[in-house]
């Protein structure tokens, strides 16, 4: 990849989104759209199909029928795991194609995009096809009269619900795995990152997936989400966003049919720094480089910075030197290390936690600001804030935007306690040089993933799951195909 084959994809027309039903494109059936407002710089890049309730039941009914008769679930394993695997490559034959428009989408920088997005997405699809022809059923131990088996089947029709800050990594976190086993889906793709999942679902038609397999509504939470969440022929529903909208499925599936409801939540990830970290340059950079890239729009992001308070000053004043020379810009230049925000509210809702922190009386040791107006887009200047409170909400809350708060401690058993004071529980960092210590961290630290001298980067071999509010399920690894079985128990009397 190289600037100037992002360059002839910069403007290239960006046909209107449509619902993806059945193996085909279709309108909204009362041809509502939304417009889609590209972060770069605040204008209409295209627009989407606002998919009704009655848009999600076709696609639920295209999605039940593709399971009941069996096109997909009764295919041989390999012969799933041959069209998994050509979809993959597939995403990645177009994968700068899809980089490029999901920049222009959400506002990822495209260095970040290309591997995070397509290249993500297509490991892990191909890591799921792998997977198909290795999961066995067990046989288990009776005496000799009697043979009991354990089947391990598809559970049916799953809603997959994604966010926009990776909508084709976390997709495919969803798609991969429940596909694989046999599964139908219907997706409610973010109305703010629609663009990259209507496109690989053609390319999934394209390597050979059956019609009604998987199936794309576009719209609003309130509407298509609600409706997918509210249907008598949904099984299982997997989400990751936010806690009340993660609050509202469970609600809904208890309002339907006890559907199973798999939640991510996202987190305020504590990112604890000892003094005998084994490179402090190291740590300030990562710590920067985990809580900034895709202007703080990760999941995991480490956006509390617990630091002995020995090395406070210090450390922080790193992490100053560093921040302010990262190249902020247009996020389809290879050399920009952070790029927009994705939508104009979450700008303005990141604005107001900094000034509530300032009005509170901490200090903005960087940033703080919006930053290149005039180019339309939505790019705030990441930012550090020191002299809070624990009960601050810049402390509290998840941000979901470039901005870190810092929180000193002194001693172990305090840092323990700050890590864990938190609704959250997704993911963690430490970085000491005392392997002791790093092994008491994270076995004290209630977190679904904890990193040790070094922060993110974890691939699909392990799983991702949250703790508290973060959720539960695991996404990633061979643990998450357990989402989309159900066990079935045969006792055979011999």
């Amino acid at each position: 990849m190289d600037q100037a084959q992002i360059e002839a994809l910069r403007d290239a027309p960006v046909p209107a989104g449509q619902l993806w039903i059945n193996g085909q494109h279709r309108c909204a059936q009362d041809d509502a759209t939304i417009d889609v407002i590209s972060p770069l710089n605040g204008k209409v890049l295209t627009t989407i199909a606002r998919g009704s309730a009655a848009d999600m039941d076709s696609a639920i009914t295209a999605a039940r029928a593709a399971f009941d008769d069996g096109r997909w679930s009764d295919m041989a394993p390999g012969a799933r795991k041959a069209i998994l695997l050509k979809w993959a490559a597939l995403i990645e034959a177009n994968a700068l194609e899809l980089a490029v428009l999901g920049v222009r989408d959400n506002g990822t920088e495209i260095g970040m995009a290309l591997k995070a997005e397509p290249m993500s997405a297509a490991s892990t699809i191909r890591y799921a096809a792998e997977a198909i022809d290795k999961l066995y059923g067990q046989i288990a131990p009776t005496d000799t009269s009697t043979l009991g088996l354990v089947h391990r089947e598809p559970v049916g029709v799953v809603g997959a619900i994604v966010p926009w800050n990776f909508p084709l990594m976390i997709g495919a976190w969803k798609l991969g795995p429940a596909l694989a086993v046999g599964n139908t889906v219907v997706m409610k793709p973010p109305e703010t990152a629609s663009l990259t999942l209507l496109r690989i679902a053609e390319l999934a038609t394209q390597a050979g997936l059956p019609d009604g397999v998987l199936n794309i509504v576009t719209g609003f939470g309130a509407e298509a989400g609600e409706a997918l969440s509210l249907s008598m022929n949904v099984d299982v529903i997997a989400f990751t966003g936010s806690g009340p909208v993660g609050r509202r499925l469970m609600t809904n599936a208890a309002a339907s049919n006890f559907k199973r409801v798999y939640l991510e939540l996202g987190g305020k990830s504590p990112n604890v720094v000892f003094a005998d970290a084994p490179d402090l340059n190291v740590a300030a950079k990562m710590a920067v480089y985990g809580v900034f890239r895709n202007a703080g729009q990760v999941c995991i992001a480490g956006t509390r910075l617990l630091v002995d308070r020995a090395i406070q000053d210090d450390f922080v004043a790193r992490m100053v030197a560093i921040t302010e020379d990262m190249v902020l810009g247009d996020p389809l230049d290879l050399g920009t290390m952070a790029g927009a925000v994705n939508n104009a509210a979450q700008l303005e809702q990141n604005l107001q936690f900094v000034a509530d922190a300032r009005a509170a009386g901490a200090t903005i040791c960087t940033g703080g600001e919006r930053i290149l107006e005039d180019t339309g887009g939505y790019f705030i200047a990441p930012t550090i804030i020191s002299n809070l409170k624990t009960t601050d909400d810049v402390v509290r809350k998840e941000v979901f935007g470039p901005i870190l708060a810092v929180i000193p401690f002194d001693s172990e058993d305090e840092a323990v306690a700050l890590a864990n004071d938190t609704e959250y529980g997704l993911a963690a960092g430490v970085w000491t040089a005392n392997l002791s210590r790093a092994h008491r961290m994270v076995r004290k630290i209630n977190a679904g993933v904890v990193h040790v001298n070094t922060y993110g980067g974890a691939d699909g071999s392990v799983p991702l799951g949250g703790r508290k509010q973060s959720g539960n399920g695991s996404d990633k690894s061979l643990h998450a195909f357990d989402k989309f079985l159900n066990l079935k128990t045969a006792w055979i009397k011999l």
